[in-house]
């Protein structure tokens, strides 16, 4: 099985059949500009010492410094971080923000840290990137197992290490440290805007659609409670722990009530089944919002939901695709649809950088804007090229980088005197 920025490097080569970019361009895409290594250092409550793997990966900073993520999961390593760096340069490339991708991390389990061993981890890793990072060049934000409570040690100690509050090097952080308005759920709210976007450009309704949402953190909560809202009906949901089914809908705040007093969605009332389970259901639209390569060749056959809404980063394997494809499956596809998150990181840094804050409600409907906007694009370029949504999401990409490369006088376009 090839590697996972192989596999989500081979969508490159899929828009590249419909469209003409120079040659550096796709060179220039096939690799990470840069990547830092760092041994982490993290004294435990009972005194012993541990060294735990740290990454920062710099995908590419064509339009802008690098913008994303830090994650701290077990399986983060560098051929995972390089990945979602290289999802984050296509993502702020479609909605049009003036970032590059970045992505960090610590391979660690976070659920095994005590909240002041949690604090002296995220010091200590912003001790060992402070010269890597900064409101020009890379600006971090939170992923997997970090939130705004971890961005606002890493900011202070960022302030810490340059005596001097620089609130733009990290967003995600709490309202009261300079955070934005709308950050925590702007990931979910993205992903329902896109997901509102094509139902009416498809001239369906939400009354009578189900839904399934694999992955019930902040993202996946918040898509399945706006979806309920919205008139939808959300059959299943998952987490680590399992799934839940109920074919006449969920009460979500009941299933997020069970979560956090309980440990899991399997708490809440509902059918047990297991999280391949939950892939399987007939359903009308199917959010797989944890983690990446949640549906495989493996299991892409079993999918039958008509919509897939790719809420994580890389939840469907670049080798599932085409039989999706085949079956008719609608994706939307996460460098769209995952894409609040940073829009409303766009808004926080550019909020710092004009020490001018705005109101949710402000925060909120340019969201809306941005991603809906960015959602009909994606539409018209794959009607008008005749391919599926994420390959027209690529194009798009491809070609506003090849422009910003080009005003940059980087392409061999002017290194030829054109």
């Amino acid at each position: 099985m090839p590697s996972l920025f192989d596999g989500a490097s081979a969508r490159i080569e899929a828009a590249l059949e419909h469209i003409d970019i120079s040659d550096d361009i796709a060179q220039q895409l096939a690799q990470p500009d840069t990547a830092l290594k760092v041994s982490v250092p993290l004294r435990h409550d009972n005194g012993e010492m541990k060294l735990y793997p740290g990454y920062r990966v710099r995908y590419d900073t064509t339009l802008g410094p690098a913008k994303g993520g830090i994650r701290f999961h077990p399986d983060v390593n560098v051929d995972e971080v390089s990945t979602l760096a290289f999802w984050m340069t296509m993502k702020c490339a479609v909605l049009g923000l003036p970032f590059g991708g970045g992505k960090g991390g610590i391979s660690i389990d976070p659920k095994e840290l005590s909240p002041a061993e949690m604090e002296r981890l995220s010091r200590a890793y912003i001790d060992k990137i402070a010269d890597f990072i900064g409101p020009d060049s890379d600006i971090p934000a939170p992923d997997v197992n970090t939130n705004p409570r971890v961005m606002g040690w890493m900011m202070d100690q960022y302030r810490i290490i340059n005596r001097a509050e620089e609130r733009a090097v990290i967003t995600g952080k709490p309202v009261e440290m300079g955070g934005s308005e709308g950050r925590t759920t702007a990931t979910g709210d993205g992903a329902f805007h896109t997901l509102q976007t094509m139902m009416e450009r498809w001239e369906r309704d939400a009354d009578g659609t189900t839904v399934a949402v694999q992955g019930f953190g902040n993202a996946g909560q918040q898509f399945a409670r706006l979806c309920v809202d919205a008139g939808y009906t959300v059959v299943a949901v998952s987490d680590s722990g399992g799934a839940i089914y109920d074919e006449n809908g969920l009460d979500i705040d009941d299933v997020a009530e069970a979560k956090q007093s309980k440990g899991s969605v399997t708490d809440a009332d509902g059918e047990q089944m297991s999280n391949d389970d939950l892939i399987a259901l007939k359903v009308d639209v199917l959010a797989p919002a944890a983690l990446e390569n949640v549906i495989t060749e493996d299991n892409a056959a079993n999918v039958q939901a008509g919509v897939i809404v790719e809420i994580a980063n890389g939840p469907v394997a670049s080798e599932a695709d085409a039989t999706l494809v085949e079956n008719g499956v609608q994706v939307l596809p996460d460098i769209l649809a995952n894409a609040g998150g940073v829009t409303v990181s766009y808004f926080e840094w550019v909020q710092n950088r004009q020490a001018w804050y705005w109101d949710a409600d402000t925060v909120a409907e340019r969201l809306k804007t941005r991603m809906v906007d960015a959602t009909q694009r994606v539409a018209d370029r794959a009607e008008e090229l005749e391919i599926d949504y994420r390959t027209a999401a690529y194009v798009i990409a491809l070609e506003k980088l090849e422009k910003a490369a080009e005003a940059r006088g980087t392409s061999a376009f002017f290194r030829d005197g054109a």
